[in-house]
């Protein structure tokens, strides 16, 4: 950890060049944290269908009085509730 601290900007220097590709700094002689350049980084996926079945299926009927409803909001014609 203290040669880390001591040359941090060395060991940032080397994984930003490509040099290293990554870089395990140790404490104790235990694995602490680890270096990697920021593209290096695995891009989380997404997750569909997170509000599957939390909502009730729309229909046609509701959709279009939905959809009546922020029109009549667009033209200043909508009464607050």
């Amino acid at each position: 950890m203290l040669e880390a601290k001591t040359s941090a900007s060395k060991l940032v220097d080397a994984v930003e060049s490509g040099a290293e590709s990554e870089i395990i700094i140790a404490r104790n002689g235990k694995p602490a944290a680890k270096l990697v350049p920021l593209d290096a980084e695995p891009k989380r996926k997404r997750q569909l269908g997170l509000l599957a079945g939390k909502y009730p299926p729309m229909d046609f009927e509701a959709f279009q009085a939905m959809d009546a409803e922020i029109e009549a909001m667009f033209l200043g014609e909508h009464e607050d509730k």
